[in-house]
């Protein structure tokens, strides 16, 4: 298996074009390997911006070493630090080369200016330093490098500076002969016409390296017509990040609530996911004693989903592609991620095709006369204890677990009252419609600052939308209590018949009829149900 070093020394030489993308930060970087980037820029600009200083040498040297090691430790493929001058002479740019060797950088590209840098872009004097001076570093980097396949890029700002053609060059084939291994030549025109004709003139001497950030319009095709090696997209990691930081915090100002920004945002479990708490899971359950007792779930999942036709010819719903994984698998990984240990999947339709880590399953065979409590009562068995009921085809916002979990009440039922919050009635449709109390007097939405229970007084299809206070959306926390409850409501819809075509607001509603402290929790929307082909590409976005 190649290092770091080695598989970037290898993109350099390909023949092909290859391309890096900006980080700034671990978190970022992460980001540039998920998208399919095989070299991350380190982008000396964005790091000290994000630091919330100027790109002036103001971050030292050391602070970019952290970050750095961050950006190294979270990510498998090479970095490429933009090391500015090399933060100062010979002696502290031989110094950064161990450092960044001994941190499994891959590369740095230095600049031919005088310390402290000014940004290319800015007006003013762009200072170059001596040829000699500047060829003296590469040398002494080269020297110092502890891992033969680092490689060191030369970039001469003298376009940038105003020196023309020939001083860039000729600087470029001397940072070449002192040993630079690639030479990254700079332009801030609006066109890449004098990089073009420097590519020309270059003659493939070494590999060449281009930052179209400010004639970002020309076409990908010239630069690989014109041999480029490696082209940057230099910062705009930080500028999307920024103007979505800048949106998102002034609407919240603007509004002073969460509710219109959060479905806009990117979820906990997405920032959860990238920064790896599944492996960390993964190993408190290898390393750690296991509590004997928790919180377990039961998924049923035992429906076809005729509405997908050919989609789920040779799979249950619940096996859907969502982004590339199967919707099963989203609801286990939201599931364990709130601390719920052992999952129950009944299954039914095409059963053999449910094949998600981690998960127990078991089977209603009579899954095409049957109902939701039918399914449940498959699961008898695991019906003990703490427990989470969920539907089988249903994605939620993490903290929609925590909400539930935190509830007071032996059986708690989860409700959507986005409907209400619009201030209209809910839409006459095919919903599980629940009617609610507090304090004994009927409820729809109410003060959110009480905290006095919400019980359930009704539960039903067949509920007149107007009476309802939200949806039930298919999720459900029992307590010990609770789940004994059911488990004897369920025994005594098998003894008088009606278990087999039962869905769960029938039990519940049988549970509410017998005063069986029924609590609803409600939330406005963060979640929803795949029922059909536009629900599916809902589901994509959601996440």
């Amino acid at each position: 298996m190649s290092t770091k070093t080695q598989r970037f020394s290898e993109l350099l030489a390909a023949p092909e074009t290859v391309f890096a993308m900006e980080a700034h930060s671990g978190l970022s970087a992460k980001v540039v390997e998920e998208a399919g980037f095989p070299v991350v820029w380190a982008s000396g600009l964005s790091i000290s911006a994000a630091l919330g200083l100027r790109d002036r040498n103001e971050a030292s040297w050391t602070q970019v070493l952290e970050v750095l090691e961050y950006m190294s430790d979270a990510t498998s493929i090479p970095i490429l630090l933009d090391g500015d001058t090399g933060y100062g002479d010979f002696n502290n740019f031989r110094r950064l080369v161990r450092k960044l060797c001994a941190r499994d950088v891959a590369a740095v590209c230095i600049e031919d200016k005088i310390f402290p840098k000014t940004n290319s872009f800015l007006d003013g004097d762009q200072m170059l330093t001596p040829v000699e001076e500047f060829c003296g570093k590469l040398r002494v980097g080269k020297d110092s490098q502890t891992d033969p396949d680092f490689r060191i890029i030369a970039r001469t700002e003298a376009l940038i500076a105003g020196r023309g053609m020939n001083e860039a060059l000729d600087r470029a084939h001397a940072d070449r002969e002192a040993g630079a291994d690639a030479i990254l030549i700079h332009s801030r025109k609006s066109t890449a016409d004098e990089v073009l004709r420097f590519a020309a003139a270059w003659e493939d001497s070494a590999p060449l390296v281009v930052v179209p950030t400010k004639y970002y319009a020309t076409p990908t095709r010239a630069f690989r017509d014109a041999g480029i090696s490696l082209v940057i997209w230099a910062n705009h990691t930080l500028r999307a990040s920024l103007a979505a930081m800048r949106e998102t915090t002034r609407e919240i100002a603007r509004r002073e609530s969460l509710v219109e920004v959060e479905g806009r945002v990117a979820g906990l479990d997405e920032v959860f996911a990238l920064v790896g708490n599944d492996e960390l899971a993964a190993a408190e359950t290898r390393y750690l004693p296991q509590p004997k007792h928790g919180t377990r779930a039961i998924v049923l999942a035992a429906t076809c989903g005729g509405q997908f036709e050919a989609l789920t010819r040779d799979k249950p719903k619940c096996m859907l592609d969502v982004r590339g994984e199967p919707l099963l698998s989203r609801l286990r990984q939201s599931l364990g991620r709130a601390g719920v240990g052992a999952v129950t999947v009944v299954g039914g339709y095409r059963a053999d095709a449910i094949d998600v880590p981690g998960i127990r399953k078991v089977a209603n065979d009579a899954y095409e006369t049957s109902g939701e409590a039918a399914s449940l009562a498959c699961a008898l068995d695991d019906l003990d204890g703490h427990c989470i009921v969920s539907y089988g085809d249903i994605l939620f916002r993490d903290y929609v677990l925590d909400l539930l979990q935190d509830a007071e009440g032996d059986v708690v039922i989860f409700t959507d009252t986005r409907e209400r919050l619009n201030g209209r009635p809910p839409t006459p449709r095919t919903a599980d419609w629940v009617v609610c109390a507090r304090n004994g007097a009927p409820h729809s939405l109410g003060d959110p600052l009480d905290d006095t229970p919400i019980r359930v007084t009704g539960i039903a299809r067949a509920t007149p939308p107007d009476d309802a206070c939200g949806e039930f959306i298919g999720l459900v926390k029992l307590s010990p209590a609770g789940a004994e409850a059911v488990r004897a409501e369920l025994a005594a819809m098998q003894t008088d018949g009606t278990l087999e075509n039962a869905n769960l607001p029938d039990l519940f509603a049988r549970l509410v009829a017998r005063e069986v402290p029924v609590h609803a929790v409600q939330i406005a929307g963060h979640w929803l149900d795949v029922n059909d082909a536009f629900d599916l590409a809902d589901a994509r976005n959601f996440l």
